[in-house]
């Protein structure tokens, strides 16, 4: 199964785009963040037409998840347990916003996560981002202990950067977020409760995953590495290959993210599927 996460900063404005990728390297699931918009706007038809199922969450033209297969979708849920909601007024009603959706596709329970960005240090969106942290590993640690040979994968935008080489620099980041313990703390908490990052053993030449469209990032590789798959121990052991398409974050009108592939071998029960 090749499974990839890619933040596409905007899924109507780059559909044709995620249809090609998913195509050139014949992507069984495609897990996506930041689609911008509500769930009647998402482009369905595109990816419909070549053969994916599609789950999507978006309440409107900010955030928004969505999971794209082609061996099956099966009980999607719109947000994990007890996921916190946010508004930037601490008196009022504090909205689940659309940032988790997961759906079994082949025997494998998925999950695309936008983690919140967290904005500055004293940002309430700062809390709010170690919050939905802290309780989505919460979650993952309580049901792999009733799970413990389930195949379950998060990934996504962790819009964190776990060590000191996931940056171009951390002089740069000096006072901001993403680089902080407590950021760090959070996503090994993550590890802790029974997930493997899988992705790192296999991209270590092409580290980074996001560069910012300002000051010319791209062009001189000040990236960070920030996408994921945190896999369980059930499905670690099966992961074989992985990359990242540095060259699609290259062209003409590509998203600030590339997408990060992973090859798992499930053996022939899930070939009969495929």
């Amino acid at each position: 199964m090749r499974i990839a996460t890619w933040n596409v900063n905007s899924a109507r404005t780059r559909a044709d785009r995620m249809a090609d990728f998913l195509l050139r390297h014949e992507v069984d699931v495609l897990a996506v963040q930041e689609t911008k918009c509500s769930d009647d706007k998402f482009p369905y038809s595109r990816f419909e037409e070549i053969g994916y199922e599609v789950a999507h969450v978006g309440y409107h033209q900010w955030n928004g998840v969505a999971i794209l297969s082609r061996v099956g979708l099966e009980d999607v849920s719109t947000h994990f347990e007890h996921q916190p909601g946010f508004d930037k007024d601490p008196s009022a009603e504090q909205q689940r916003e659309a940032r988790a959706v997961g759906a079994t596709c082949g025997g494998v329970r998925v999950w695309s996560l936008y983690v919140p960005n967290g904005r500055e240090i004293a940002d309430r969106h700062y809390d709010y981002k170690l919050r939905w942290l802290w309780t989505l590993r919460n979650q993952v640690s309580e049901h792999l202990a009733a799970h413990p040979a389930e195949k379950l994968l998060l990934m996504g935008d962790f819009n964190i950067a776990p060590r000191d080489e996931d940056v171009w620099d951390m002089g740069f980041f000096e006072g901001r977020t993403h680089v902080t313990e407590p950021e760090r703390a959070a996503f090994q908490g993550l590890e802790e409760a029974g997930l493997t990052e899988v992705t790192r053993q296999f991209t270590e030449d092409t580290r980074y995953t996001y560069w910012d469209y300002t000051s010319g990032r791209f062009g001189k590789n000040e990236g960070m590495r920030i996408d994921f798959q945190l896999a369980s121990t059930a499905l670690a052991e099966t992961a074989t290959a992985g990359f990242v398409d540095v060259e699609e974050r290259s062209g003409k009108g590509a998203s600030d993210h590339a997408p990060v592939v992973v090859d798992y071998s499930l053996g022939p029960d899930f070939d009969s599927v495929r």
